[in-house]
C-alpha cells in the first residue's frame, strides 16, 4: 500500500516537473519573440524619424489654452493687434466682417536652430464658396506688429510666411483649388503679389479644404538641417499629408513668431486654436557642425528653380473689338471736327477778300 502511494506521488511529481519546464519554456519563447518585436518596432520608428531623436515643447514660444501670457501687460509673452481678441476656445484674428485686420505676435525671439511648429486653426463664415476671404498667415519674421496688405502683415518682409489663402484672386487660371496653403521666404526686397496669389514667390504648397470643415484643421512646419517641411491634416484622418518639402532653406535665428489675418470686401472668421513649438534634438556629424554658418538674410539655395514666369494678361477678343471700335470712332470725330474748322476758316478768308 505504501509502495503504491509512493509510486503515485512520484508520478505526480514527474508530471509537475514536466509541465513546469514546458510552462517556463513557453514563457521564455514568448518573451524572446516579444523582445524581437519590440526591437523591430523601435528600429522602424527610428528609421521613420530619421535624424530626429527627441522633441520638447517650448512653452515660452507656444500659444495654448487657456492663453495665459497673452495681452498688454508687461509680463505677457504675446501681443494682440488690430481686431484680434481672446476667447476661452480660440484667438480670433478677424471676425466675419469686411475690412478687418488682426494679429498676435510673440515678444520672445526664436533662438532655436531646429524646431517644429504645429498649428491648429479654423476658418469659417456665412459666405458661400469663393465668396469669402481672405485667409490667414503664420509668420517667423524679423519685424513684428506691422499692418500691411499680406494677410494683415507688411509686404517686403524678411523671414518665413505660411499662407492659408481661401480666395482665388487670380481667377484667370484654374490650376489649383482653394483654400490653398503655400510657403514664401522673404528677404526684405521680394514682394508678395496678392493679385496673382503669390505664385511668383511661392516655394511650394498644396490644396487643403479647411474652410467650414467639420474636422479639426492642423498644419505642421518643421525646420532642421536647412530643410523646411510643411504637412497638413484637414480631412479627419489624424495623419499628416506632405504639402511641401524644400531643401537649402537658410533661416536666421532671433526672428519672431506671429499669426495674422485680413478681410476685404469678402470676409470670414479666422481663428487660431493653438500654436505649439517644439525644439528638436538632432544628431549632427562633426563636419555638419563645422559647416554651420551664421545666416543674416533669409535665402534658398538655387532660388531659380522656384521662379515662376507669370505672363502678362493680354486683351480678350471683346476688349480688342471695343478698343478698335472706339479708336475708329475717335478718328472719325476728329476728322469731322477738322473739316468743320477748315470750312469755317475758308469762309472767313473769302469774306475778308471781298
Amino acid at each position: 500500500m505504501v509502495s503504491s502511494v509512493a509510486k503515485s506521488n512520484l508520478a505526480r511529481l514527474r508530471s509537475f516537473c514536466f509541465l513546469n519546464s514546458v510552462f517556463h519554456f513557453r514563457n521564455l519563447r514568448e518573451l524572446t519573440w516579444l523582445l524581437i518585436t519590440i526591437c523591430y518596432l523601435t528600429s522602424q520608428s527610428q528609421a521613420d524619424d530619421g535624424d530626429f531623436m527627441e522633441e520638447f515643447l517650448k512653452r515660452e514660444y507656444s500659444l495654448v489654452k487657456p492663453y495665459r501670457g497673452l495681452g498688454f501687460s508687461s509680463s505677457s509673452q504675446w501681443d494682440l493687434m488690430g481686431t484680434a481678441m481672446v476667447t476661452p476656445d480660440h484667438v480670433r484674428l478677424t471676425p466675419d466682417l469686411q475690412s478687418r485686420q488682426g494679429a498676435v505676435w510673440s515678444r520672445i525671439p526664436l533662438l532655436l536652430q531646429d524646431w517644429e511648429l504645429r498649428v491648429q486653426f479654423k476658418v469659417h463664415g456665412q459666405g458661400k464658396k469663393n465668396l469669402n476671404g481672405d485667409g490667414l498667415a503664420i509668420w517667423l519674421t524679423r519685424d513684428r506688429m506691422k499692418n500691411g496688405p499680406v494677410f494683415g502683415n507688411m509686404n517686403h518682409f524678411s523671414g518665413l510666411g505660411i499662407f492659408v489663402d481661401t480666395y482665388p484672386n487670380d481667377d484667370k487660371t484654374h490650376d489649383r483649388t482653394f483654400p490653398y496653403i503655400s510657403v514664401m521666404l522673404g528677404n526684405g526686397t521680394l514682394s508678395y503679389d496678392h493679385d496673382r496669389d503669390g505664385r511668383s514667390t511661392e516655394l511650394g504648397g498644396c490644396t487643403a479644404m479647411a474652410r467650414n470643415s467639420v474636422y479639426d484643421n492642423f498644419f505642421l512646419v518643421r525646420y532642421s538641417k536647412n530643410r523646411l517641411t510643411l504637412m497638413v491634416d484637414v480631412d479627419g484622418k489624424q495623419e499628416w499629408r506632405e504639402c511641401a518639402d524644400i531643401t537649402g532653406v537658410r533661416l536666421p535665428t532671433g526672428y519672431f513668431l506671429g499669426a495674422s489675418s485680413a478681410t476685404g470686401d469678402l470676409s470670414d472668421n479666422h481663428d487660431i486654436i493653438s500654436m505649439k513649438l517644439y525644439e528638436l534634438t538632432v544628431e549632427r556629424t562633426p563636419q555638419e557642425a563645422e559647416e554651420g554658418e551664421v545666416v543674416t538674410i533669409p535665402r534658398v539655395d538655387n532660388m531659380e528653380q522656384f521662379q515662376v514666369e507669370v505672363e502678362e494678361e493680354g486683351m480678350s477678343g471683346v476688349q480688342l473689338f471695343f478698343t478698335l471700335l472706339f479708336t475708329v470712332m475717335g478718328l472719325v470725330v476728329l476728322g469731322v471736327v477738322g473739316l468743320i474748322v477748315y470750312g469755317r476758316w475758308k469762309e472767313n478768308k473769302r469774306k475778308r477778300f471781298y
